[in-house]
């Protein structure tokens, strides 16, 4: 046979055979010790299962994770919140300065602290709501010097307290108590748990160290403006309660326009569904077009009261406004969203409007 046909027959027989497989890429040696060694575990070493009620619990997990993220009434979770800003204020003369530092210092002496109603030094104490605590203490959960607590027990700065079995550390009003005030936006609510999961003030307010802020008064979710916080449970009855009848002062929007004679008619009373509601003051502050408005103060804080009082003379009302509540106006400088600490004098101030004695002043509390 010549070379050429040769080499034709040998191309016909490669042509029919079927391709072989192409030998691993050559590897360094300790490459390939390392894996006969692995081969070696691998033929050696049976792979462990997973026992089956680990694999059923994890199922189930995976099943109740996805009903619970199509579940419509499933709690959303909470959204992150931007911390408000302080509002920075020039630091006022020399004067008013060492007052303040001397203010600041002072301690109350709690050997003439008048003993206090149980719930409200809890409260008080971060322990829980004033409510809360009335419900712990009728359900034999609180107790004084070892003994079960009763609805009406007192208490004074000597007691040892234990609720469900750990010691509280009570704490005094021994010094000045700390107040905020807030410029509330729409769509923030004034409270600390909602299962909806929207922004509260008090997510985005600094804590306040060794006690908690509360609000004097609510404001709802649609209504902006002047919110104050304080750390002491005294000035906020002192404040919110009804018999004290502290003005709230509001700027209010409606659609539309109100006659003298409906004037007239809030400043005498009107009667709501929850009682007779009254304007102490009303006056017309200008608008554009059909948007109108008026300088609104009464003397209480019920539910949702001026825009139901607005409601019932067939307005509605567009936006809410608090500007002022007691001796408190909405600083001019204060923007949304921005929060201003009073500084020590002006606390003392505060505390003489309200009929409250300062720390180590000599004057028992009434």
């Amino acid at each position: 046979m010549s070379k050429k046909n040769q080499r034709a027959y040998l191309d016909d027989i490669s042509a029919n055979k079927p391709a072989r497989k192409s030998p691993p890429s050559r590897q360094a040696k300790g490459s390939l010790k390392t894996s006969k060694a692995s081969f070696s575990e691998a033929k050696t070493t049976p792979q462990k299962r997973q026992p089956e009620n680990e694999r059923s619990a994890f199922r189930q997990s995976q099943n109740e994770r996805g009903q619970n993220e199509r579940s419509p009434n499933a709690q959303p979770a909470k959204q992150r919140v931007t911390k408000a800003k302080k509002l920075i204020v020039r630091a006022p003369n020399q004067k008013i300065q060492q007052r303040a530092d001397f203010l600041k210092e002072q301690r109350a002496d709690l050997s003439r602290q008048e003993p206090e109603r149980l719930q409200k030094i809890l409260a008080a104490s971060g322990v829980g709501s004033r409510r809360q605590m009335e419900e712990w203490i009728g359900n034999g959960w609180v107790q004084v010097n070892g003994k079960t607590a009763q609805l009406g027990d007192k208490v004074s700065p000597d007691d040892q307290v234990t609720v469900k079995g750990s010691a509280i550390k009570l704490k005094w009003a021994d010094r000045l108590p700390r107040i905020i005030l807030y410029y509330k936006q729409e769509g923030e609510i004034v409270s600390r748990d909602d299962p909806q999961g929207r922004v509260s003030v008090f997510d985005r307010l600094p804590q306040a160290a060794s006690s908690r802020w509360v609000a004097i008064g609510r404001l709802d979710i649609n209504t902006s403006g002047l919110l104050i916080l304080t750390t002491s449970g005294e000035l906020v009855q002192r404040f919110a309660h009804p018999k004290f009848e502290v003005q709230r002062e509001y700027a209010v929007r409606v659609l539309g326009e109100v006659s003298r004679e409906q004037m007239q008619q809030l400043t005498q009373g009107i009667m709501l569904e929850d009682g007779l509601a009254q304007v102490e003051r009303i006056s017309e502050q200008g608008g554009e077009g059909a948007n109108k408005w008026y300088n609104v103060v009464i003397k209480e804080g019920r539910n949702r009261e001026v825009r139901r009082i607005f409601e019932h003379i067939g307005l509605t009302v567009s936006r809410l406004v608090r500007v002022g509540f007691g001796p408190i106006g909405l600083p001019n400088r204060l923007k949304r969203g921005q929060f201003y600490e009073l500084n020590p004098a002006e606390v003392a101030a505060i505390l003489k409007w309200a009929d409250m004695a300062l720390p180590n002043s000599g004057k028992r509390r009434r």
